[in-house]
């Protein structure tokens, strides 16, 4: 893989983990401590953050792709860019939509949002973790590829 190439999907790859790391692991938990936010007002603030990340995250993960692709990256890159994808694409098709049916109930006022999280939260949780520690690997892999 030639260094500018390596570079770049290297350089996209720290900016996607610190989004990552950032609205999911900071932003997200934090905006429930603040005074004066409800559950209803957190979900609909969280909606929109994690649409707006989501899409970002999306772009990153194309301009990585399109990156490593093109210029014959080794094969543990290639094992790992496809991994940092499809955690994504898992998220974005099967457990958001999921989570995005409970926050409708939650704020048509059909579900207080006051009881345990649901099991789609802790799946994209998960999802979540295993994603940042693709993506480090991945980072690392570039710097030295």
């Amino acid at each position: 893989m030639n260094t500018t190439a390596a570079a770049t999907a290297s350089a996209i790859t720290f900016v996607w983990l610190g989004m990552v790391l950032g609205i999911s692991f900071l932003e997200a938990p934090l905006k429930f401590r603040a005074p004066g936010v409800s559950i209803p007002i957190g979900l609909g603030i969280g909606r929109l953050v994690f649409r707006a990340l989501n899409a970002v995250e999306t772009a990153l993960a194309i301009v990585v792709i399109v990156a490593v692709a093109l210029d014959g990256a080794p094969p543990r890159v290639l094992g790992l860019t496809a991994g940092a994808a499809g955690l994504l694409l898992v998220q974005l098709a099967f457990v958001r939509p999921r989570l995005n049916r409970r926050s409708d109930r939650v704020l048509a006022g059909e579900d207080t949002g006051d009881g345990p999280r649901s099991r789609g939260h802790f799946v994209y949780v998960a999802l979540e973790l295993v994603k940042v520690a693709v993506l480090i690997a991945l980072g690392v892999c570039l710097l030295t590829a």
